[in-house]
């Protein structure tokens, strides 16, 4: 897509139909137009802002979305917000069409350069930090195009773990605003808008990760209240509010089980990089760059070979490990490149893992990289 494409979508609101005269095309019904109009890809979409009101018209509504719902249709997007640039990017899963979100409209300095986390529900992604008065969430609603402030968690936190489950978004753990380590969780429920809290977790946790596998809530490692590093994990059965323990799920993973003697670099070491593709759970361990798959039948991890990118410079910080339909994401800095080298480009890669392999074949992905640091601040996939 040229430059002139990428300014036209980044805010629909802003497009101007041309409003042509089609009457000597001949017409289809509303439904069917409808219907086709669902399965159009979601990166096209300012294309029918332009051609006429109508279909602006008909994409404002939100009816295009309802009936994707209906039928199952659902396409991935990866929204990113690079190190250097105060905004954020939206790609499609294929990483053809890259465009730039409309600007978040929150001026406050706190929030601006503080940390940030997000995750998607539906066809919502939520973005939270703190400002100068407390915690804020942020929403940009994919189908109207726009950023919305709120709804607030119910219990504020940050450095907590988050994963998404087909329409909603759970979050658990972090450090409340009380400055103390928490084990509360919450769901957020994009169609009204708003968090239900659910069960606390066992454990008090920080700077864990989460993810969603056999149908529940995964909350793996992070820190108690003590900064300890934690090997367990727990799971949340969504269908009977319950929590299971899962002791020793990391005890594998060295970055975790580093010697005292280890601690300074420890204190900098990011969440656990997890993923889960077909249902199996997968773990980038940063410090060796090898991604590693977990195997539920011995509670083990089985390695199965180096990333092609380095994700060991900033101790797992500013790399994306994401599940991308039956594919593996990750994106960061190249390890083909010198760790001397000047290149400040991002690289893309993709590969479809199977546990029972010894070898993953990574497939580099040419998109938007050219123009956006590697580092990234934070990356959501999302399906809808």
């Amino acid at each position: 897509m040229n430059n002139m494409a990428e300014e036209s979508c980044s805010d629909p609101s802003d497009l101007r139909s041309q409003d042509v005269d089609y009457s000597y095309v001949p017409e289809l019904s509303d439904e069917l137009e409808s219907l086709i109009l669902a399965r159009f890809p979601r990166s096209e979409h300012w294309k029918l802002y332009l051609l006429n009101k109508h279909f602006s018209d008909l994409l404002k509504s939100g009816e295009l979305n309802k009936i994707r719902k209906e039928i199952g249709f659902k396409e991935s997007s990866i929204f990113m917000s690079p190190s250097g640039q105060n905004c954020w990017w939206a790609c499609d899963g294929l990483f053809k069409s890259c465009r730039k979100l409309p600007e978040l409209p929150s001026l406050d300095i706190c929030f601006i350069n503080g940390d940030k986390e997000s995750v998607c529900a539906g066809s919502h992604l939520i973005v939270s930090g703190r400002e100068t008065f407390g915690s804020v969430v942020w929403r940009f609603e994919l189908e109207i195009g726009k950023w919305f402030k709120g709804p607030s968690m119910i219990d504020p936190r940050c450095l907590f773990a988050s994963a998404t489950c087909g329409t909603f978004a759970f979050v658990a753990g972090g450090i409340g605003m009380d400055t103390r380590v928490s084990n509360s969780a919450e769901k957020y429920n994009p169609e009204t808008k708003s968090w239900e809290l659910l069960p606390r977790m066992h454990q008090k946790r920080k700077l864990c990760s989460g993810c969603f596998m056999d149908n529940k809530f995964y909350v793996i490692g992070g820190r108690d209240e003590h900064n300890n590093q934690l090997t367990c994990g727990e799971a949340y059965d969504k269908d009977n509010s319950t929590w299971e323990w899962i002791p020793d799920m990391l005890k594998d993973d060295s970055t975790v089980t580093q010697p005292a003697a280890a601690a300074s670099a420890m204190l900098l070491q990011s969440p656990p990089l997890v993923a889960v593709v077909n249902n199996e759970l997968y773990c980038l361990e940063t410090s060796c760059n090898e991604v590693r798959v977990y195997m539920k039948s011995s509670k083990t991890w089985k390695n199965l070979g180096k990333v092609p990118v380095r994700a060991d410079l900033h101790e797992g910080w500013g790399v994306a490990f994401k599940s991308l339909g039956n594919e593996l994401l990750v994106i960061g800095f190249s390890s083909s490149v010198s760790s001397g080298g000047n290149g400040s480009g991002m690289t893309i890669y993709t590969c479809s893992p199977r546990p029972e392999s010894d070898d993953l074949k990574w497939r580099r992905v040419e998109g938007c990289e050219d123009r956006l640091n590697f580092f990234l601040l934070n990356c959501s996939v999302m399906a809808a």
